[in-house]
């Protein structure tokens, strides 16, 4: 069926389709075609199994690193620290299993957006039948309110309009027609075909099937999705690297240390065991914990903010976001068409508020006004009131227009002016001329004090033809050339502005008057000029975009001007381009114009996928936001998909990563700054365990270099590990967030996650390494009691530790000033930690089990050596704290 629909005359579409209008195809023709062509619905993308999605969650180094840190425990006989980093692996396997899964229904949410039931001509009957055996060539009926179930090139319409912002992100309705449209017009163009998935908005029509499941315009962007890889976000690219350097330095650990220890005469045994406890000590268990937790807490706190997090890596992505590509209709607008200015005679009129909330005023020269003292402008609302056919339901502050969008703000103009629906029973509606593509126009006619009266509303040009009259400072004047030519020129100031303008017209009629002539020697009121505005807090959040230094780029499906319009109002800044531009440019082209295009208007579902990959060819970390089916492909592709919670379809709220509770594009601000915080405080923990384990591995090995004996034994190894490594890390993953979040450049994903922690991972480890064997060396040397000088080096290391948790609560600020003991948990976390090593040092139990004593020795450190080990593990918290600020004294907020 290779032909274009859309750019040939109805006859060749019908030939080629081998049906006619008047008896649509047999039963025999439909049964093989449906045979041929396949049911009309979206198939389903046969992903891989849950088992297989289950198995996937243990490919990772670092899940492999940490079921080996569970077999060396059970192997140490530390069942508690086994069971603790199994159930750490088993809880992320299966997250990850619950997200992907999810994820893998996505293609299922297009089976919703399909009619249940279809009018189709059958044997040259009308008969009703279950959409999905629709066929191509099939003559389908379709009315005010139906959703089309397939594409189909029309034969026949009345006054039909559609509503396809789904699918193009138009945000107004669709005038269709039947004639030839150009080949090179994009689907939100072609305004003889109607297309799966679509709603009927008014009027009726006939229509030839052309395209049935995947090869509708839905198909195919049921097939990008399907086709786009799933992308994996910074952080976990990151932690990959990490892991596979910890598999190769863990293993070069476990030799080089076995190894060291064989040619200084150690036992081989004891020498395998220290080894190994080394390498897993080298290797941060409790990592994935603390991150999971962080991420958790996040998401919590997001959602608590209207932004519903999908995949727990997407909480920290956001952080890192240096592109937000975000639909206009719906996301930085309301989707909801507002009267924003009103002209009578020589007057305009400008009206505050916007979408459908009927909180506004009016105001003429700078000063509110009476619209009731006003007879023209009361006029002009009354007019659009009664000569409207759509209705709006509020319902538990859930504002929806049945109906026509423009219709709808006209009734809202009305409302703010204290006009209501009890106007319908003192003017009740006697007689309907609808609206019609060649009139440009609509007409009612109420009962007005006895007596009928016409009310016309349409294209100002069109209505001025049947004028003959001006409505002046509430008397009723002869229409001239001069003021039609003004009011001409009113309505393209008005449209220059990406302004929808209607005009109204009203006629007293005589009792003997044709309804032919109905529309005839009107008497011309005003405009009203609409528009689909701004949320107010858009702009804000624009400008809180520019200070955290990201990218805002409008991309729609709507015209140009209104793009620009709209853009130019919020404050989006750059060069603005159509889809039709787009398509004369290479991938090379795009991406050298990429940085300075910041508008996108009449753009399809491939277009957006070919500016996100330009902005990713730079590295950049792109959101999209969308609400459409149209918008799917591109939410999956980018490294953030945001879809809309209240507008958005089932398609793109299964392919995104975060979906908005309240449809505000502020949300995503503060989903950013969540994401920088959850970033900030993985770099916290990041920098407290590796740090510390960095200073055990240095200790242990360097005692091993000069023939030492081993400073802790495996059992000290583990707890440090377990104790005062993982319970301050986990309090970390809940502190508060750093300040001056959102003033500073968003962190490139190639950067490091190291990148300015020198002060951690360098300097520190050197200070407490040089600290603990010197310590350690002094008291073997001065008493000769290995047991003694192990009890010194492991309180000084798990003291430098939980003292170097509160410095790691800011790796930019001083502690003290992000108030050291602010996080509570973080407190009670040490404190607990503190008590636990004390314990193993003096209890008896204890004190046997992690140091092979045969014997309790009751005061194995005394209460000075007690203090001089806290007073020397003080010396790591102090140099970070100069540190930082030594590094961050200059930095400018």
């Amino acid at each position: 069926m290779n032909m274009e629909w859309h750019n040939s005359e109805i006859k060749e579409v019908l030939a080629h389709l081998k049906v006619t209008p008047e008896k649509g195809l047999t039963n025999q023709e439909a049964e093989e075609r449906l045979h041929k062509y396949g049911l009309n619905e979206i198939q389903k993308h046969k992903g891989p199994s849950a088992l297989r999605i289950f198995a996937a969650q243990f490919t990772s180094p670092l899940i492999w690193l940490l079921l080996g840190a569970v077999v060396v425990s059970a192997f140490l006989a530390e069942f508690i620290d086994a069971f603790v980093i199994l159930a750490i692996v088993i809880v992320n396997a299966i997250l990850g299993f619950t997200q992907e899964y999810r994820a893998e229904r996505s293609i299922e949410a297009l089976r919703k957006l399909a009619a249940p039931r279809t009018k189709v001509l059958r044997n040259g009957h009308m008969d009703e039948i279950d959409s999905k055996y629709i066929v191509p060539g099939d003559i389908i009926f379709v009315e005010t309110g139906d959703k089309c179930p397939a594409d189909a090139r029309l034969v026949f319409i009345s006054n039909l309009q559609t509503q396809e912002s789904v699918l193009t992100g138009e945000s107004t309705p669709i005038e269709k027609t039947t004639g030839i449209v150009a080949r090179t017009a994009l689907t939100a163009d072609q305004k003889n075909m109607i297309f799966a998935g679509t709603t009927m908005t008014r009027g009726r029509a006939t229509a030839v099937v052309t395209s049935t499941g995947m090869t509708t315009e839905f198909g195919k962007i049921a097939d990008m999705i399907q086709k786009e890889p799933e992308t994996v976000t910074p952080l976990q690219k990151k932690f990959e690297h990490i892991a596979r350097l910890m598999t190769g330095v863990a293993a070069a650990i476990i030799v080089i240390t076995f190894v060291m220890g064989i040619a200084r005469g150690q036992e081989t045994i004891s020498m395998l065991i220290i080894a190994i406890s080394l390498a897993v000590a080298a290797v941060p268990e409790g990592l994935p914990a603390v991150i999971t937790i962080s991420l958790a807490r996040g998401v919590q706190r997001m959602a608590k903010r209207n932004a519903l997090i999908r995949k727990l890596p997407s909480a920290e992505t956001l952080g890192s976001v240096s592109v937000i590509c975000t639909d206009k209709t719906g996301t930085l607008t309301h989707n909801e068409m507002t009267v924003r200015y009103l002209w009578v005679f020589n007057e305009v009129v400008k009206v505050t508020g916007s979408g459908y909330n009927t909180n506004g005023s009016f105001e003429k020269g700078g000063q509110e006004m009476n619209v009731r003292e006003d007879k023209d402008v009361e006029l002009l609302l009354t007019a659009g009131f009664l000569c409207n056919n759509t209705t709006i339901k509020r319902d538990n502050h859930v504002i929806k227009a049945i109906g026509d969008p423009t219709e709808a703000a006209l009734l809202v103009s009305a409302e703010k002016a204290g006009l209501t629906s009890a106007i319908h029973k003192k003017y009740p509606r006697k007689v309907e001329i609808e609206f019609s593509s060649e009139r440009k126009r609509m007409t009612t006619v109420h009962l007005i004090n006895g007596k009928e009266t016409a009310f016309t509303k349409g294209a100002p040009d069109m209505l001025l033809d049947v004028c003959n009259s001006i409505m002046v400072n509430g008397r009723v004047e002869r229409l001239t050339k001069k003021q039609k030519d003004h009011i001409l020129q009113i309505n393209e100031k008005f449209a220059g502005q990406a302004l929808r303008v209607l005009g109204f017209a009203y006629r007293k009629l005589e009792d003997n008057t044709k309804l032919a002539d109905v529309e005839k020697e009107m008497v011309f009121v005003g405009l009203q000029a609409m528009i689909d505005p701004a949320r107010e807090e858009v702009k804000e959040s624009i400008k809180k975009c520019k200070d955290a230094n990201i990218n805002v780029v409008m991309i729609t499906g709507d015209h140009l001007a209104t793009a620009i319009a709209v853009g130019k109002d919020i404050g989006i800044e750059g060069q603005a381009v159509t889809g039709q531009q787009l398509e004369t440019m290479s991938s090379a082209d795009l991406k050298h114009k990429v940085r300075d295009i910041r508008i996108y208007a009449r753009v399809n579902p491939a277009h957006k996928l070919k500016i996100i990959e330009a902005w990713q060819s730079y590295g950049e970390v792109v959101a999209m936001t969308g609400d459409g089916v149209n918008d799917a492909p591109a939410l999956k592709k980018a490294d953030i998909g945001i879809a809309m919670g209240l507008t958005g379809t089932d398609v793109s709220k299964e392919a995104s990563d975060m979906i908005l509770a309240d449809d505000n594009f502020a949300t995503i601000v503060n989903a950013v700054e969540e994401g920088r915080g959850i970033y900030d405080n993985i770099r916290k923990f990041f920098a407290f365990l590796f740090s510390g384990n960095i200073a055990e591995v240095a200790v242990i090995f360097i005692t091993i270099l000069l023939g030492l004996p081993l400073p802790l034994t495996a059992a000290l190894i583990l707890l440090i590990n377990l104790v005062t490594d993982g319970l301050p890390a986990i309090a970390l993953a809940a502190d508060p967030f750093e300040p001056h979040a959102m003033k500073s450049q968003p962190r490139s994903v190639k950067t490091p996650i190291y990148q300015g922690l020198n002060g951690f991972l360098v300097g520190y480890p050197i200070v407490m390494t040089i600290a603990v064997l010197s310590l350690f060396i002094f008291i073997l040397r001065s008493s000769n009691d290995h047991v003694h000088a192990q009890a010194a080096a492991f309180l000084t290391i798990a003291f430098f530790e939980l003292g170097q948790a509160f410095a790691a609560r800011s790796t930019r600020f001083s502690s003290f000033t992000v108030g050291i003991f602010k996080n509570k948990l973080l407190v009670g976390a040490v404190a607990v930690s503190f008590v636990i090593c004390l314990a193993v040092v003096y209890i008896a139990p204890l004190q046997k089990i992690f140091f092979s004593t045969e014997t309790y020795i009751p005061m194995l450190l005394s209460i000075p050596e007690i203090i001089i080990i806290i007073g020397l593990s003080s010396l790591g918290f102090l140099y970070i704290e100069i540190d930082k600020f030594r590094h961050w004294r200059k930095e400018k907020w």
